[in-house]
Protein backbone atom coordinates (compact mmCIF):
# COMPACT_ATOMS: atom_id res chain seq x y z
CA UNK A 1 0.00 0.00 0.00
CA UNK A 2 2.72 1.97 1.15
CA UNK A 3 4.50 1.45 -2.22
CA UNK A 4 1.56 2.50 -4.56
CA UNK A 5 0.49 5.10 -2.90
CA UNK A 6 4.44 6.58 -3.32
CA UNK A 7 3.83 5.43 -7.31
CA UNK A 8 0.98 7.64 -6.93
CA UNK A 9 2.26 10.88 -5.53
CA UNK A 10 5.40 10.74 -7.64
CA UNK A 11 2.87 10.74 -10.79
CA UNK A 12 1.23 13.17 -9.60
CA UNK A 13 4.25 15.77 -8.91
CA UNK A 14 5.21 15.19 -12.39
CA UNK A 15 2.01 16.19 -13.54
CA UNK A 16 1.90 19.35 -11.79
CA UNK A 17 5.89 20.23 -13.26
CA UNK A 18 5.01 19.21 -16.51
CA UNK A 19 1.70 21.76 -16.02
CA UNK A 20 4.00 24.54 -14.75
CA UNK A 21 6.29 23.56 -17.61
CA UNK A 22 3.66 23.91 -19.91
CA UNK A 23 2.11 27.51 -18.62
CA UNK A 24 5.46 28.96 -18.38
CA UNK A 25 6.27 27.88 -22.15
CA UNK A 26 3.03 29.31 -23.51
CA UNK A 27 3.52 32.35 -22.32
CA UNK A 28 5.15 35.14 -24.89
CA UNK A 29 8.85 35.57 -24.54
CA UNK A 30 9.82 39.30 -24.65
CA UNK A 31 10.42 39.30 -28.15
CA UNK A 32 7.20 38.32 -29.06
CA UNK A 33 5.43 40.82 -27.51
CA UNK A 34 3.98 44.25 -27.90
CA UNK A 35 7.53 46.44 -28.52
CA UNK A 36 8.00 49.84 -29.15
CA UNK A 37 10.21 50.47 -31.90
CA UNK A 38 12.50 53.92 -32.24
CA UNK A 39 10.00 56.32 -33.62
CA UNK A 40 8.00 55.22 -30.28
CA UNK A 41 5.37 53.32 -32.40
CA UNK A 42 3.57 50.38 -30.40
CA UNK A 43 3.85 47.62 -33.02
CA UNK A 44 2.55 44.13 -32.65
CA UNK A 45 4.68 41.28 -33.31
CA UNK A 46 4.47 37.79 -33.41
CA UNK A 47 2.06 36.53 -31.33
CA UNK A 48 -0.17 34.04 -32.64
CA UNK A 49 -3.71 35.76 -33.25
CA UNK A 50 -2.33 39.38 -32.88
CA UNK A 51 -3.08 41.14 -35.58
CA UNK A 52 0.34 43.49 -36.90
CA UNK A 53 0.71 46.99 -37.83
CA UNK A 54 2.56 48.12 -40.20
CA UNK A 55 4.38 51.12 -40.13
CA UNK A 56 4.08 53.33 -43.15
CA UNK A 57 6.30 56.08 -44.42
CA UNK A 58 4.64 58.73 -46.83
CA UNK A 59 5.10 62.32 -47.78
CA UNK A 60 1.70 64.82 -47.08
CA UNK A 61 0.92 67.97 -45.88
CA UNK A 62 -0.02 68.98 -42.05
CA UNK A 63 -1.72 66.33 -39.90
CA UNK A 64 -5.35 67.13 -39.13
CA UNK A 65 -7.51 66.65 -35.45
CA UNK A 66 -9.39 63.38 -36.91
CA UNK A 67 -6.16 62.05 -38.39
CA UNK A 68 -6.15 59.05 -35.72
CA UNK A 69 -9.91 58.46 -35.83
CA UNK A 70 -9.52 57.79 -39.54
CA UNK A 71 -6.71 55.75 -39.50
CA UNK A 72 -8.62 53.73 -36.72
CA UNK A 73 -11.65 53.25 -39.15
CA UNK A 74 -9.46 52.07 -41.71
CA UNK A 75 -7.58 49.67 -39.11
CA UNK A 76 -10.80 48.04 -37.89
CA UNK A 77 -11.85 46.87 -41.65
CA UNK A 78 -8.30 46.04 -42.90
CA UNK A 79 -8.23 43.74 -39.36
CA UNK A 80 -11.27 42.27 -40.26
CA UNK A 81 -10.26 41.57 -44.01
CA UNK A 82 -6.84 40.68 -43.94
CA UNK A 83 -5.57 40.93 -40.12
CA UNK A 84 -3.26 43.89 -40.36
CA UNK A 85 -3.15 46.79 -39.51
CA UNK A 86 -1.14 50.21 -40.01
CA UNK A 87 0.28 53.03 -38.61
CA UNK A 88 0.87 55.81 -41.35
CA UNK A 89 4.09 58.47 -40.38
CA UNK A 90 3.63 61.42 -42.08
CA UNK A 91 6.77 63.34 -43.28
CA UNK A 92 5.81 67.01 -44.67
CA UNK A 93 7.02 68.01 -48.43
CA UNK A 94 9.19 70.57 -46.93
CA UNK A 95 11.07 67.50 -44.76
CA UNK A 96 10.64 64.49 -46.69
CA UNK A 97 13.82 64.79 -48.35
CA UNK A 98 15.99 64.91 -45.40
CA UNK A 99 13.24 62.80 -43.33
CA UNK A 100 13.50 59.38 -45.54
CA UNK A 101 17.34 59.65 -45.85
CA UNK A 102 17.75 59.74 -42.14
CA UNK A 103 15.32 56.71 -41.84
CA UNK A 104 17.35 54.82 -44.55
CA UNK A 105 20.71 56.17 -43.30
CA UNK A 106 20.00 55.06 -39.52
CA UNK A 107 18.01 51.82 -39.97
CA UNK A 108 15.17 53.45 -38.30
CA UNK A 109 12.53 50.81 -38.24
CA UNK A 110 9.39 50.98 -40.94
CA UNK A 111 7.41 47.98 -42.55
CA UNK A 112 6.45 50.35 -45.89
CA UNK A 113 8.25 53.60 -47.35
CA UNK A 114 6.68 55.61 -50.40
CA UNK A 115 9.50 56.12 -52.74
CA UNK A 116 10.06 57.84 -56.28
CA UNK A 117 12.46 58.04 -59.45
CA UNK A 118 14.74 60.64 -57.31
CA UNK A 119 15.55 58.05 -54.51
CA UNK A 120 14.70 54.54 -55.31
CA UNK A 121 17.77 53.53 -57.57
CA UNK A 122 19.87 54.60 -54.45
CA UNK A 123 17.67 52.87 -51.76
CA UNK A 124 17.94 49.89 -53.74
CA UNK A 125 21.50 50.04 -54.01
CA UNK A 126 21.95 50.67 -50.11
CA UNK A 127 19.97 47.55 -49.54
CA UNK A 128 16.90 49.43 -47.69
CA UNK A 129 14.11 47.73 -49.89
CA UNK A 130 13.60 44.06 -49.85
CA UNK A 131 13.95 41.81 -53.05
CA UNK A 132 9.76 41.28 -53.71
CA UNK A 133 10.01 39.66 -57.45
CA UNK A 134 9.07 36.49 -56.06
CA UNK A 135 6.99 37.13 -53.17
CA UNK A 136 4.36 39.02 -54.45
CA UNK A 137 3.78 36.66 -57.16
CA UNK A 138 3.10 34.13 -54.20
CA UNK A 139 1.65 36.73 -51.39
CA UNK A 140 -0.31 39.01 -53.88
CA UNK A 141 -1.57 37.18 -57.10
CA UNK A 142 -4.02 39.54 -57.51
CA UNK A 143 -2.34 42.84 -57.25
CA UNK A 144 0.34 41.20 -59.47
CA UNK A 145 -1.78 40.48 -62.33
CA UNK A 146 -3.82 43.49 -61.97
CA UNK A 147 -0.55 45.91 -62.66
CA UNK A 148 0.64 45.29 -66.30
CA UNK A 149 4.05 43.73 -67.00
CA UNK A 150 5.08 46.81 -68.34
CA UNK A 151 4.65 48.60 -65.08
CA UNK A 152 6.22 46.10 -62.99
CA UNK A 153 9.01 46.18 -65.47
CA UNK A 154 9.81 49.76 -64.86
CA UNK A 155 10.38 49.37 -60.99
CA UNK A 156 12.68 46.55 -61.87
CA UNK A 157 16.50 47.29 -60.67
CA UNK A 158 18.53 44.41 -62.02
CA UNK A 159 15.96 42.20 -63.49
CA UNK A 160 14.37 42.13 -60.02
CA UNK A 161 11.04 43.70 -58.20
CA UNK A 162 11.88 46.23 -55.26
CA UNK A 163 8.60 47.76 -55.07
CA UNK A 164 5.12 47.98 -55.73
CA UNK A 165 4.11 50.69 -58.81
CA UNK A 166 1.36 53.42 -58.03
CA UNK A 167 -0.35 52.34 -61.18
CA UNK A 168 -2.18 55.13 -62.12
CA UNK A 169 -0.95 58.07 -64.64
CA UNK A 170 2.21 56.21 -65.30
CA UNK A 171 3.27 57.76 -68.34
CA UNK A 172 3.99 61.67 -67.44
CA UNK A 173 1.86 64.36 -69.01
CA UNK A 174 2.34 67.95 -67.66
CA UNK A 175 0.15 70.77 -67.79
CA UNK A 176 0.08 74.62 -67.43
CA UNK A 177 -2.61 75.31 -64.82
CA UNK A 178 -4.46 78.74 -64.66
CA UNK A 179 -6.92 80.49 -61.66
CA UNK A 180 -8.97 81.58 -64.46
CA UNK A 181 -9.93 84.75 -62.67
CA UNK A 182 -7.22 86.44 -64.01
CA UNK A 183 -7.01 84.80 -67.08
CA UNK A 184 -10.41 86.90 -67.57
CA UNK A 185 -9.56 89.66 -65.94
CA UNK A 186 -5.83 89.65 -68.47
CA UNK A 187 -7.55 88.59 -71.40
CA UNK A 188 -5.19 85.91 -72.23
CA UNK A 189 -5.43 82.49 -74.66
CA UNK A 190 -4.22 80.11 -72.21
CA UNK A 191 -3.93 77.86 -75.72
CA UNK A 192 -1.43 80.16 -76.85
CA UNK A 193 1.10 78.64 -74.54
CA UNK A 194 3.29 76.37 -76.11
CA UNK A 195 6.49 76.99 -74.44
CA UNK A 196 7.63 78.55 -71.31
CA UNK A 197 8.49 81.56 -73.21
CA UNK A 198 5.15 82.22 -73.86
CA UNK A 199 4.17 82.73 -70.52
CA UNK A 200 6.06 85.82 -70.30
CA UNK A 201 3.47 88.86 -71.66
CA UNK A 202 0.97 86.30 -69.22
CA UNK A 203 2.67 86.78 -66.02
CA UNK A 204 4.03 90.30 -66.27
CA UNK A 205 0.69 91.40 -67.01
CA UNK A 206 -0.38 89.88 -63.98
CA UNK A 207 2.38 91.49 -61.70
CA UNK A 208 1.73 94.70 -63.13
CA UNK A 209 -2.09 95.13 -62.09
CA UNK A 210 -2.49 92.80 -58.54
CA UNK A 211 0.83 94.78 -56.95
CA UNK A 212 4.36 93.80 -55.78
CA UNK A 213 3.52 91.93 -52.97
CA UNK A 214 1.92 89.52 -55.17
CA UNK A 215 3.75 86.70 -56.74
CA UNK A 216 2.22 85.34 -60.36
CA UNK A 217 4.27 81.95 -59.74
CA UNK A 218 5.15 80.99 -56.65
CA UNK A 219 7.48 78.09 -55.84
CA UNK A 220 8.89 76.19 -53.64
CA UNK A 221 12.58 75.10 -52.49
CA UNK A 222 11.56 71.76 -53.18
CA UNK A 223 9.66 71.67 -56.50
CA UNK A 224 11.02 74.93 -57.84
CA UNK A 225 9.46 74.80 -61.36
CA UNK A 226 7.68 71.02 -61.99
CA UNK A 227 8.93 69.23 -64.92
CA UNK A 228 11.79 71.75 -65.63
CA UNK A 229 13.86 68.35 -66.82
CA UNK A 230 10.99 66.21 -68.72
CA UNK A 231 12.46 66.68 -71.90
CA UNK A 232 15.17 64.65 -70.56
CA UNK A 233 15.11 61.12 -69.17
CA UNK A 234 17.65 60.38 -66.39
CA UNK A 235 17.59 57.02 -66.45
CA UNK A 236 16.21 56.21 -62.80
CA UNK A 237 19.44 58.29 -61.61
CA UNK A 238 17.32 60.53 -59.86
CA UNK A 239 19.79 63.01 -60.72
CA UNK A 240 18.65 65.94 -63.56
CA UNK A 241 22.14 66.86 -64.46
CA UNK A 242 22.51 63.59 -65.91
CA UNK A 243 20.68 62.03 -68.80
CA UNK A 244 19.77 61.30 -72.32
CA UNK A 245 17.03 63.43 -74.48
CA UNK A 246 13.86 61.26 -74.72
CA UNK A 247 13.81 61.99 -78.49
CA UNK A 248 17.53 61.26 -79.28
CA UNK A 249 17.38 58.33 -81.24
CA UNK A 250 21.24 57.82 -80.84
CA UNK A 251 20.93 57.56 -76.99
CA UNK A 252 24.01 60.30 -75.96
CA UNK A 253 24.29 60.48 -72.50
CA UNK A 254 24.89 64.06 -71.14
CA UNK A 255 25.38 67.04 -69.09
CA UNK A 256 21.94 68.27 -69.09
CA UNK A 257 22.80 71.96 -67.23
CA UNK A 258 24.77 72.50 -70.45
CA UNK A 259 22.20 72.15 -73.17
CA UNK A 260 21.71 75.34 -74.86
CA UNK A 261 17.73 74.90 -74.35
CA UNK A 262 17.96 74.42 -70.52
CA UNK A 263 20.06 77.73 -70.07
CA UNK A 264 17.43 79.71 -71.93
CA UNK A 265 15.05 78.39 -69.45
CA UNK A 266 16.11 79.09 -66.54
CA UNK A 267 18.05 82.48 -68.02
CA UNK A 268 14.10 83.31 -68.35
CA UNK A 269 13.59 82.03 -64.44
CA UNK A 270 16.00 84.51 -63.26
CA UNK A 271 14.41 87.07 -65.16
CA UNK A 272 11.23 86.38 -63.70
CA UNK A 273 12.40 86.30 -60.43
CA UNK A 274 14.31 89.81 -60.31
CA UNK A 275 11.02 90.94 -61.27
CA UNK A 276 8.95 89.56 -58.88
CA UNK A 277 7.19 87.09 -60.69
CA UNK A 278 8.13 83.96 -58.41
CA UNK A 279 8.38 85.34 -54.23
CA UNK A 280 11.89 86.08 -53.24
CA UNK A 281 11.31 83.41 -50.47
CA UNK A 282 10.81 80.41 -52.79
CA UNK A 283 14.48 78.87 -52.31
CA UNK A 284 13.77 78.42 -48.76
CA UNK A 285 9.81 78.55 -49.03
CA UNK A 286 9.08 74.38 -47.75
CA UNK A 287 5.59 74.48 -48.46
CA UNK A 288 3.36 76.64 -50.94
CA UNK A 289 0.65 78.76 -49.83
CA UNK A 290 -3.22 78.20 -51.31
CA UNK A 291 -5.01 80.00 -54.04
CA UNK A 292 -2.32 80.03 -56.60
CA UNK A 293 -2.40 81.61 -59.08
CA UNK A 294 -0.23 79.55 -61.65
CA UNK A 295 1.46 76.48 -61.62
CA UNK A 296 2.79 73.22 -63.55
CA UNK A 297 2.18 69.97 -62.87
CA UNK A 298 2.02 66.65 -64.00
CA UNK A 299 -1.82 65.44 -64.40
CA UNK A 300 -4.34 64.59 -66.20
CA UNK A 301 -7.75 65.58 -67.37
CA UNK A 302 -9.97 66.46 -64.22
CA UNK A 303 -7.36 66.95 -62.17
CA UNK A 304 -8.90 70.91 -61.53
CA UNK A 305 -11.69 69.81 -59.37
CA UNK A 306 -9.59 68.64 -56.80
CA UNK A 307 -6.94 71.44 -56.98
CA UNK A 308 -10.08 73.89 -56.67
CA UNK A 309 -11.04 72.17 -53.38
CA UNK A 310 -7.20 71.92 -52.27
CA UNK A 311 -6.41 75.23 -52.88
CA UNK A 312 -9.59 77.09 -52.46
CA UNK A 313 -9.92 78.47 -55.82
CA UNK A 314 -13.55 78.67 -57.35
CA UNK A 315 -11.84 77.46 -61.17
CA UNK A 316 -8.67 76.43 -62.36
CA UNK A 317 -8.28 75.91 -66.47
CA UNK A 318 -5.71 73.45 -67.55
CA UNK A 319 -3.55 73.07 -70.65
CA UNK A 320 -1.15 70.27 -71.73
CA UNK A 321 2.24 71.55 -72.42
CA UNK A 322 4.31 67.84 -72.83
CA UNK A 323 3.81 64.29 -73.53
CA UNK A 324 2.28 61.90 -72.57
CA UNK A 325 5.35 59.91 -72.46
CA UNK A 326 6.43 57.09 -70.81
CA UNK A 327 10.21 56.93 -69.49
CA UNK A 328 11.33 54.02 -66.65
CA UNK A 329 11.28 57.04 -64.02
CA UNK A 330 7.82 57.98 -64.91
CA UNK A 331 7.06 54.79 -63.89
CA UNK A 332 9.01 54.96 -60.96
CA UNK A 333 7.46 58.22 -60.34
CA UNK A 334 5.14 56.72 -57.13
CA UNK A 335 6.17 53.77 -55.52
CA UNK A 336 5.78 51.63 -52.51
CA UNK A 337 8.49 49.53 -51.33
CA UNK A 338 9.09 46.67 -48.22
CA UNK A 339 12.17 47.50 -45.90
CA UNK A 340 14.52 44.93 -46.44
CA UNK A 341 14.45 44.46 -42.36
CA UNK A 342 10.69 43.83 -42.23
CA UNK A 343 9.09 40.87 -40.50
CA UNK A 344 6.31 41.13 -42.03
CA UNK A 345 6.97 41.68 -45.58
CA UNK A 346 3.88 39.11 -46.67
CA UNK A 347 1.74 40.81 -44.97
CA UNK A 348 2.86 44.27 -46.18
CA UNK A 349 2.36 43.02 -49.40
CA UNK A 350 -1.27 41.77 -48.72
CA UNK A 351 -1.86 45.44 -47.47
CA UNK A 352 -0.64 46.87 -50.70
CA UNK A 353 -2.63 44.58 -52.96
CA UNK A 354 -5.83 45.39 -50.62
CA UNK A 355 -5.12 49.17 -51.05
CA UNK A 356 -4.72 48.79 -54.87
CA UNK A 357 -8.23 46.54 -55.46
CA UNK A 358 -10.55 47.63 -53.24
CA UNK A 359 -12.26 50.50 -53.31
CA UNK A 360 -13.40 51.04 -50.45
CA UNK A 361 -9.90 51.23 -48.50
CA UNK A 362 -8.59 53.06 -51.69
CA UNK A 363 -11.21 55.66 -50.86
CA UNK A 364 -10.64 55.98 -47.43
CA UNK A 365 -6.71 56.50 -47.91
CA UNK A 366 -6.98 59.13 -50.43
CA UNK A 367 -9.81 61.17 -48.98
CA UNK A 368 -10.14 60.70 -44.95
CA UNK A 369 -12.86 60.45 -42.88
CA UNK A 370 -16.11 59.38 -44.09
CA UNK A 371 -19.34 61.60 -43.40
CA UNK A 372 -16.26 64.64 -42.25
CA UNK A 373 -13.78 64.69 -45.02
CA UNK A 374 -15.92 63.49 -47.77
CA UNK A 375 -19.00 62.13 -48.40
CA UNK A 376 -20.84 59.16 -51.29
CA UNK A 377 -22.12 60.52 -53.69
CA UNK A 378 -22.07 57.26 -55.61
CA UNK A 379 -21.29 54.84 -53.63
CA UNK A 380 -17.38 54.28 -53.88
CA UNK A 381 -17.46 55.73 -57.52
CA UNK A 382 -18.21 60.00 -57.09
CA UNK A 383 -17.07 61.49 -53.85
CA UNK A 384 -17.82 64.89 -52.46
CA UNK A 385 -14.88 66.79 -50.94
CA UNK A 386 -15.90 68.15 -47.39
CA UNK A 387 -12.72 69.48 -46.13
CA UNK A 388 -9.65 70.67 -47.50
CA UNK A 389 -7.55 69.23 -44.80
CA UNK A 390 -7.01 65.76 -45.22
CA UNK A 391 -3.02 65.11 -45.51
CA UNK A 392 -2.60 62.26 -47.29
CA UNK A 393 -1.53 62.29 -51.23
CA UNK A 394 -3.67 60.08 -53.40
CA UNK A 395 -0.92 59.57 -55.89
CA UNK A 396 1.21 58.11 -53.63
CA UNK A 397 -0.71 55.29 -52.44
CA UNK A 398 -2.32 52.74 -54.92
CA UNK A 399 -3.82 52.91 -58.42
CA UNK A 400 -6.47 55.29 -59.36
CA UNK A 401 -8.67 52.74 -61.61
CA UNK A 402 -10.35 51.62 -58.66
CA UNK A 403 -10.52 55.26 -56.56
CA UNK A 404 -13.60 57.30 -56.59
CA UNK A 405 -13.60 60.56 -58.67
CA UNK A 406 -14.38 63.91 -57.20
CA UNK A 407 -17.78 65.38 -57.49
CA UNK A 408 -16.35 67.74 -60.97
CA UNK A 409 -14.55 65.79 -62.26
CA UNK A 410 -15.33 63.65 -65.54
CA UNK A 411 -16.82 60.11 -64.37
CA UNK A 412 -14.79 58.69 -66.93
CA UNK A 413 -11.88 60.50 -65.64
CA UNK A 414 -9.71 57.40 -65.25
CA UNK A 415 -10.71 56.20 -68.50
CA UNK A 416 -9.10 59.07 -69.83
CA UNK A 417 -5.94 58.35 -67.61
CA UNK A 418 -5.99 55.04 -69.25
CA UNK A 419 -6.52 56.14 -72.57
CA UNK A 420 -3.14 58.86 -72.54
CA UNK A 421 -1.30 56.00 -70.83
CA UNK A 422 -2.41 53.77 -74.31
CA UNK A 423 -1.41 57.02 -76.31
CA UNK A 424 1.76 57.96 -74.30
CA UNK A 425 4.96 57.57 -76.69
CA UNK A 426 7.97 55.87 -75.47
CA UNK A 427 11.53 57.35 -74.11
CA UNK A 428 14.15 56.55 -76.40
CA UNK A 429 16.01 54.36 -73.25
CA UNK A 430 12.30 52.91 -72.21
CA UNK A 431 13.10 50.18 -69.88
CA UNK A 432 16.45 51.22 -69.02
CA UNK A 433 17.39 51.46 -65.56
CA UNK A 434 21.20 52.34 -64.48
CA UNK A 435 23.21 50.17 -62.44
CA UNK A 436 24.80 52.40 -59.95
CA UNK A 437 26.11 49.34 -57.90
CA UNK A 438 29.43 50.76 -58.55
CA UNK A 439 28.84 54.26 -58.83
CA UNK A 440 27.70 54.82 -55.35
CA UNK A 441 30.38 56.85 -54.18
CA UNK A 442 30.25 58.99 -57.75
CA UNK A 443 26.39 59.44 -57.41
CA UNK A 444 26.25 60.01 -53.44
CA UNK A 445 28.78 62.89 -53.88
CA UNK A 446 27.34 64.41 -57.15
CA UNK A 447 24.09 64.82 -55.84
CA UNK A 448 25.21 66.07 -52.83
CA UNK A 449 27.30 69.13 -54.84
CA UNK A 450 23.65 69.48 -56.87
CA UNK A 451 21.49 69.38 -53.50
CA UNK A 452 23.68 72.39 -52.60
CA UNK A 453 22.47 74.71 -55.61
CA UNK A 454 19.71 72.93 -57.03
CA UNK A 455 16.86 75.20 -55.16
CA UNK A 456 18.37 78.46 -56.42
CA UNK A 457 18.74 77.48 -59.66
CA UNK A 458 14.90 75.80 -60.16
CA UNK A 459 13.52 78.91 -58.26
CA UNK A 460 15.12 81.61 -60.83
CA UNK A 461 16.93 82.70 -57.31
CA UNK A 462 20.46 82.34 -59.01
CA UNK A 463 22.08 83.35 -62.54
CA UNK A 464 22.65 80.10 -64.28
CA UNK A 465 25.25 81.70 -66.86
CA UNK A 466 27.91 82.28 -63.49
CA UNK A 467 26.27 79.65 -61.46
CA UNK A 468 25.84 76.99 -64.37
CA UNK A 469 29.89 76.58 -64.75
CA UNK A 470 29.94 76.66 -61.24
CA UNK A 471 28.03 73.54 -60.38
CA UNK A 472 29.17 71.75 -63.60
CA UNK A 473 32.61 72.45 -62.31
CA UNK A 474 32.03 70.73 -58.86
CA UNK A 475 29.96 68.04 -60.29
CA UNK A 476 32.67 66.69 -61.98
CA UNK A 477 34.97 66.90 -59.25
CA UNK A 478 32.60 65.10 -57.25
CA UNK A 479 32.55 62.30 -60.32
CA UNK A 480 29.81 63.15 -62.95
CA UNK A 481 31.88 62.28 -65.90
CA UNK A 482 32.56 58.40 -64.54
CA UNK A 483 29.29 58.23 -64.22
CA UNK A 484 28.26 59.71 -67.79
CA UNK A 485 30.93 57.60 -69.38
CA UNK A 486 29.77 54.30 -66.95
CA UNK A 487 26.05 55.20 -67.94
CA UNK A 488 26.87 55.23 -71.99
CA UNK A 489 28.32 52.42 -71.50
CA UNK A 490 25.81 50.30 -69.56
CA UNK A 491 23.10 52.25 -71.98
CA UNK A 492 25.20 51.03 -75.56
CA UNK A 493 25.23 47.35 -74.30
CA UNK A 494 21.22 47.49 -73.36
CA UNK A 495 20.17 48.16 -76.67
CA UNK A 496 22.57 46.86 -78.23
Amino acid sequence: MKRSLLVIAIAVLMLNVLAACGSSNSKPSPEATNTTNTNGNSKETENPGEVPTLVWWTIGGQIPANFDKAIAEMNEYTAEKIGVKIDIKVASWGEWDTKINTIINTGEPFDIMFTNNSKYNQQVSMGAFADITDLVQSEAPELFEFIPDKVWDGTKINGKIYSVPTYKDSSLTQYWVFDDKYVQKYGFDINSVKELKDLDPYLRDIKAGEGKSFYPLPMTQSEGLNGFFNRYDDMTLGLGPVGVRTDDSSRKVISVLEQPDIMEELKLLHEWYKAGIINPDAPTKPEPDKARPFFTAQAFPGAEATWQITEAVEKYSMVQSFGPIYTTSTIQGSLNAISANSKYKAEALKYLQLVNTDAKLRNMLAFGELGVDYSQVKEDKVVKRMTDTWPLAAYTQGTFFVLAVTEGAPEDQWEQVRKLNDQAYSSSILGFALDISELSTEVANTKAVWDKYRYELLTGASNPETMIPKIVAEMKAAGMEKIISTAQEQVDAYFQ
